[in-house]
């Protein structure tokens, strides 16, 4: 029996979990916050300093690999010694918004940057953020002489700086400027962002090894916090996972890299070797907390009052676009309650028209992975709002498959941990090929499977007898929403 750790430094906190190699069960977990800061530039020794607070009282006593996974989409600029040229630059960095039209436009249009890395610049890719460094401080960017995201840079200070620098299939693939269909890197993407070629990462298979610190740990690829936390769920081919922040995300599982003109789905990698397209909204939790406002209520209260109502909402719909929308691309629109008649001015209508309409909005953007292939057999909820009960009584419905949602706890955490499971299994052969395995194309030996970990405790909603009544208050939702806007879901890239 082997032991092995993950830990997760998010925007805010530094997540460790300590596993049983060969069966998940945690055995010890750690948690610090990240020293406050504004803003989005960060300085990563506040990662290391959460790390080592994390780790503190011996949590890693008897650990033998280590995996990192860490918020997606930072860009740690250094320079030709490996030092900051500059604070790094994480999250929606809204500045760097007209940065990323500077750049779709540079290359050809929305067209031409999904054929090349199945993603169409945002603020939040790396490739982004180096426009806008280039634009904005030319100084610090004639610097920059490699780049990293979070969770290399991470990793590569664990291993004590070596030479070689390393990053994972679904890392590169959130850069913007690696294809997950070509599995390579675009190089020439990053001189039209810099100005300049820096040194990238290397890209590991999901079960390589990074290297071994002076103590003799091993450290695994690492991942994207989005791409721990799959791999920590256990989902696989068929799931679908549904996350309510303020804004939403959906993703699936699938066997290959989608080239999407319109930008609505992003081609990520995932962990495992298959990839992991994902559907973005703008609004998701924070159209529950807008309307608990307006009724003066908090979230558990505005899921009461929905339970109250009937299904339909009385024939009020309301299209949840607050702060504009993604998907579908509606940027500078707003949200807008249609049907409204005297009988149906209630405090439960209300509620019900906006747990309805956040949970409509989110089954348009599963609805847009379907469309390219996307199996959905099941949905996965995550989030805090996942638990209410009005949402797990309205969602299986309107999503036509059976939802899933898994208890709380540390998935990007445990995704690390069971990535560092099947490295430290490949690299000491406790894990190997199935009998009659091929090896792959190139010479590369024959795949291994990862850990089989038992999957996440959960409850499990079905659509059930509901099932016509969900699919005909989703037909209600998608004829407001077309009329008001026509041809929303039918632009060209």
């Amino acid at each position: 029996m082997g032991i092995v750790a993950g830990l997760d430094s998010s925007s805010e906190s530094t997540r460790i979990v300590v596993c049983d190699a060969d069966t998940g069960a945690v055995i010890r977990h750690g948690y610090a916050p990240h020293p406050v800061e504004k803003g989005p530039d960060v300085d990563p020794q506040a990662w290391l300093m959460s790390l080592g607070e994390a780790a503190g009282g011996g949590l890693l006593e008897g650990v033998q690999a280590i995996g990192v996974s860490a918020q997606p989409h930072g860009l740690v600029p250094l320079d030709v010694e490996g030092n900051l040229v500059r604070p790094a630059l994480v999250g929606n960095d809204r500045r760097a918004q007209s940065a990323a039209a500077d750049l779709i436009d540079s290359l050809g249009g929305r067209t031409a940057w999904a054929q090349a890395v199945g993603a169409v610049p945002q603020a939040t890719h790396a490739v982004t953020k180096m426009r806008w460094l280039a634009r904005t401080e030319p100084a610090h960017a004639a610097r920059i002489s490699e780049i990293m995201q979070p969770h290399d840079w991470l990793a590569w200070q664990l291993l004590g700086r070596p030479a070689r620098r390393t990053t994972d299939r679904g890392g590169a693939s959130a850069t913007g400027f690696w294809s997950a269909a070509t599995e390579s890197y675009r190089p020439d993407l990053v001189e039209l962002a810099l100005g300049h070629q820096v040194r990238l990462p290397e890209v590991l298979s999901p079960s390589g090894t990074a290297g071994f610190t002076p103590e003799g740990l091993l450290i695994s690829a690492g991942t994207g916090e989005t791409m721990a936390a799959a791999f920590g769920l256990g989902v696989g081919v068929g799931d679908a996972v549904v996350s309510l922040g303020a804004s939403g995300s959906v993703f699936g599982i699938h066997h290959e890299a989608l080239a999407d003109p319109t930008g609505t789905i992003t081609s990520f990698a995932d962990a495992t070797g298959r990839h992991l397209p994902v559907v973005h909204t703008s609004n998701a939790v924070r159209v529950l907390r807008g309307a608990a406002e307006m009724l003066g209520t908090d979230l558990e209260g505005l899921s009461e009052l929905a339970l109250q109502s009937s299904p339909g909402a009385y024939g009020m719909v309301l299209l949840p676009y607050l702060e504009g929308e993604r998907t579908p691309h509606l940027p500078h629109t707003a949200g807008s309650l249609h049907g409204m008649r005297r009988e149906s001015m209630k405090p439960e209508h209300m509620a019900r028209a906006a747990v309805e309409g956040m949970l409509c909005g989110l089954a348009d953007a599963l609805d847009v992975l379907r469309g390219r292939g996307v199996a959905v057999r099941r949905v996965f909820l995550l989030g805090a709002a996942a638990e209410l009960g009005a949402v797990q009584a309205v969602a299986p419905g309107l999503f036509g498959v059976p939802v899933v949602v898994p208890q709380p706890a540390e998935y990007a955490a445990l995704g690390a941990a069971r990535q560092a499971a099947w490295a430290w299994g490949v690299a000491h052969g406790t894990l190997a090929p199935a009998p009659g395995a091929e090896p792959r194309p190139g010479g590369q030996a024959a795949w291994v499977d990862p850990p089989q970990w038992p999957a996440a405790a959960s409850q499990v909603f079905e659509p059930g007898e509901e099932l016509p009544v969900g699919q005909a208050v989703r037909q209600q939702y998608t004829t407001v929403r077309d009329e008001t806007h026509p041809g929303a879901f039918h632009r060209e890239g």
